[in-house]
């Protein structure tokens, strides 16, 4: 249990801290923006080569992938259909909600969540891969693409390829394929780097609250509130579903994919749409939201499926 709340708690008092630099005004007015862009364009890049580079891609082919990428894929779809019907939101809108309604906080809580309720870390890695090497990158394309509508086409095209993201999830994939071990050299800077991906975007995440409307107010409430259950309540439902009856788990098996579906909202997808200048508060609303949230659904699962 301790792993559990000190994961919550390291994330809730760095957001605590972004949002009080900004309310003392020890930071600039573009410091938010700034934290953003540096933890997008390079420190994110950084952290996907170094988790790419050691993980073992044939976790992508197991049966556990079929609940936790069926689910992640059908929540976003269930969100952009459900979203473009209600209130006609613009492609980049969708994909920022579609992501912010499936793509979990994997790296800060999953791991400390999967040892202790699963006494198992690794069950987290084939919905962190999945993520980084498909959802991010398709995300990513359409977001990339929405900023480029006065572009030529092959311009807007091959732009996705080269996002900082995919560069990074690229260059991992490449290190893994290949067995190179990285020169210390090397290694060092990058890890160094990397390092700074997380509490730069929580950083951000939290100067974003100061002086910003209360969550899921006003005309923009339908959408958070339709991310946040699919997110809580939603995914996670599809995973067992997913898991009992297509793929046949049952057991510890079963709980690991309910578990990692049911973890909130990756603030990466807050840098993501930040960035992009599409989806910002929407995405923020949900991340803050479904972190609240998943709490008593995370216990509920334990306790219902352990």
């Amino acid at each position: 249990m301790n792993g559990v709340v000190g994961g919550f708690a390291a994330l809730t008092a760095v957001i605590a801290v972004g949002w009080l630099v900004s309310r003392t005004g020890v930071v600039g007015r573009d410091a938010e923006g700034a934290l953003s862009r540096v933890s997008y364009y390079v420190a994110t890049p950084a952290l996907l080569l170094l988790t790419l580079a050691d993980a073992d891609p044939g976790v992508l082919v197991s049966p556990a992938l079929v609940a936790t990428a069926g689910s992640a894929v059908l929540a976003a779809l269930l969100f952009a259909g459900l979203a473009r019907w209600r209130w006609r939101l613009r492609p980049a809108e969708l994909t920022a909600g579609g992501l912010a309604s499936s793509y979990v906080n994997a790296g800060n809580l999953g791991v400390p969540i999967s040892v202790y309720v699963l006494d198992d870390a690794s069950f987290v890695a084939p919905v962190l891969l999945f993520q980084v090497l498909v959802m991010a990158p398709v995300g990513l394309a359409v977001l990339a693409g929405s900023r480029a509508q006065a572009r030529p086409r092959w311009r807007v095209l091959t732009q996705p390829l080269a996002t900082p993201v995919v560069i990074g999830c690229a260059l991992g994939v490449l290190v893994a394929a290949t067995g190179v071990e990285l020169p210390a050299l090397v290694l060092q800077p990058v890890e160094l780097t990397a390092g700074l991906a997380v509490p730069a975007g929580l950083l951000a995440y939290g100067m974003s609250l100061h002086g910003a409307p209360r969550p899921a107010s006003g005309g923009g409430a339908g959408p958070v509130w339709l991310g946040v259950a699919l997110k809580t309540l939603g995914q996670p439902a599809l995973a067992y579903a997913l898991g009992r009856w297509v793929a046949g788990l049952d057991g510890v098996a079963l709980l690991a994919v309910t578990v990692t579906s049911a973890l909130p909202t990756a603030q990466n997808v807050f840098v993501y749409a930040a960035t992009h200048g599409r989806g910002t508060l929407l995405t923020r609303d949900v991340v803050l939201l479904s972190t609240v949230l998943s709490v008593p659904v995370l216990v509920g699962i334990a306790l219902l499926l352990g």
